[in-house]
């Protein structure tokens, strides 16, 4: 029996994915559970497995394109029955059951009738034609309680409502008119007009158009994937949204560097690394509980203190990047951290991670200084307010009660958004890391 594969819900606020890239092509075997394909959403990039062993005998959605959840993409059949085509996801073949959306719901189906046998047919009656039937008068479907919930995302309503944008006067392009985050933007970009109307007042002054791009020779033109375009809505959103100012502090991390080399033998025993990272999660979330500003978020006029510590950890990729949430941090060790930190990165890089893991972060650590960078000047994730940058850990001479010394250094950055988090209070915070990491106490690892 033939296996409709379906687009799946990653997460309750997502109502379509994108298809990246088939892993199996039809014709191919497949097992349960195999990876079958990839999709990305709005939250998380994901290779599917296939929910039955079999064959891949149709793909009815190509790479690339959207779809609703629950929308059949594919069907697996069994081993040794008749191929379907890419293109219909039916064989033709007589008596068996071709996919039929005659009801509105996907996957529905009805059995095709089977083709008269050449050479051991019986005689059969004629049948007479059924009367025809009177056709039925459409019915309007009910407008839903809440329409706007029906025509767009959560983020989309959030910048609708910080906006005090109705979203219902924006003419959505998304799957059945949904108001998508381009749309919106480009709606308050636009100084937040409706709809051209007959008559419509032109600004006084124009927008400049964007830079044409000139191409030359030999040049190579890619489009966008689906993870660099979410990525790019993302960072200008947060610029649009939040009022960025830096501060950076340099650390003396030579105790940490001790404790470090010391200890890190006995966590690989069990299965850990113990890095420059783990303490600095440690810290960080430490002073979280006691700087409550930099653990917050803001929701229209109302400023919301978070009461869990939920912290992200950027994760580079080959194509992108991504953020893992690490929940529960304040209530971890540092040898929790460690292992919560190393689990979700390392599930990231393989796609392994479920929508509930890439959001709900309340702060967030990313890493430049991994590739060599001193320090860099970070964006900060949406809708958080504060996200700290950790430069290259290295040796340096330094001056040490008017002596030249050399000791383990580095840069951290605080990005935070200067509507609610003030110039003092960001530094009253990064003092706090820098105490905590330069006096580190043994003890806790």
């Amino acid at each position: 029996m033939a296996t409709q594969v379906v687009m799946p819900q990653m997460g309750e606020s997502i109502a379509e994915g994108t298809i990246v890239r088939w892993i199996k092509k039809v014709g191919d075997s497949v097992d349960r559970d195999e990876p079958l394909f990839e999709i990305s959403t709005d939250k998380v990039d994901a290779e599917i497995p296939s929910p039955a062993a079999g064959v891949l005998t149709a793909i009815t959605v190509k790479e690339g394109e959207t779809v609703p959840v629950n929308s059949v993409v594919a069907t697996i059949g069994v081993a040794g029955e008749a191929g379907a085509t890419g293109e219909t996801g039916a064989t033709g073949a007589a008596g068996e059951k071709h996919s039929a959306q005659a009801d509105g719901t996907p996957g529905a189906t009805i059995a095709a009738p089977a083709s008269p046998s050449t050479t051991n047919a019986a005689p059969v009656a004629p049948v007479a034609p059924a009367a025809p039937v009177a056709p039925v008068a459409p019915v309007a479907p009910a407008a839903p309680a809440d329409n706007d919930k029906h025509k767009s995302s959560p983020l989309v309503r959030r910048i609708a409502k910080e906006h005090s944008v109705d979203i219902a006067q924006i003419q959505g392009t998304g799957i059945g008119g949904r108001v998508t985050k381009t749309d919106i933007l480009g709606f308050i970009d636009g100084g937040g007009a409706a709809a051209p109307a007959p008559v419509a007042a032109r600004p006084s002054t124009p927008e400049p158009a964007p830079m044409p791009v000139v191409r030359s020779f030999g040049d190579q033109v890619q489009p966008m994937s689906v993870m660099r375009k979410k990525i790019a809505e993302h960072m200008v959103l947060s610029k649009r949204t939040s009022a960025h100012v830096y501060s950076v502090f340099e650390v003396n991390y030579s105790r940490v560097d001790q404790i470090r080399k010391a200890k890190k033998d006995e966590y690989e025993k069990n299965g850990v690394k113990l890095t420059f990272t783990s303490f600095i999660a440690k810290v960080a979330v430490d002073c979280l509980r006691r700087h409550k500003t930099i653990n917050a978020s803001i929701d229209g006029d109302n400023i919301i203190y978070r009461g869990d510590i939920n912290l992200g950890i950027a994760v580079a990729l080959e194509n992108g990047l991504i953020v893992p949430v690490v929940k529960g941090a304040g209530e971890k060790n540092i040898l929790g951290l460690s292992r919560a930190i190393a689990d979700v990165a390392d599930r990231a890089r393989a796609k392994k991670l479920s929508p509930e893991e890439v959001h709900g972060g309340t702060f967030t650590i990313t890493n430049p200084g991994n590739f060599g960078a001193q320090f860099g000047l970070p964006i900060i994730n949406q809708p958080q307010v504060a996200i700290l940058g950790v430069g290259t850990i290295e040796k340096r001479p330094v001056v040490i009660d008017d002596m030249i010394g050399i000791r383990t250094m580095g840069y951290l950055t605080l990005g935070y958004d200067h509507r609610i988090v003030d110039g003092a209070v960001a530094d009253q915070f990064m003092a706090d890391v820098k105490k905590g990491l330069e006096n580190f106490d043994p003890s806790q690892v």
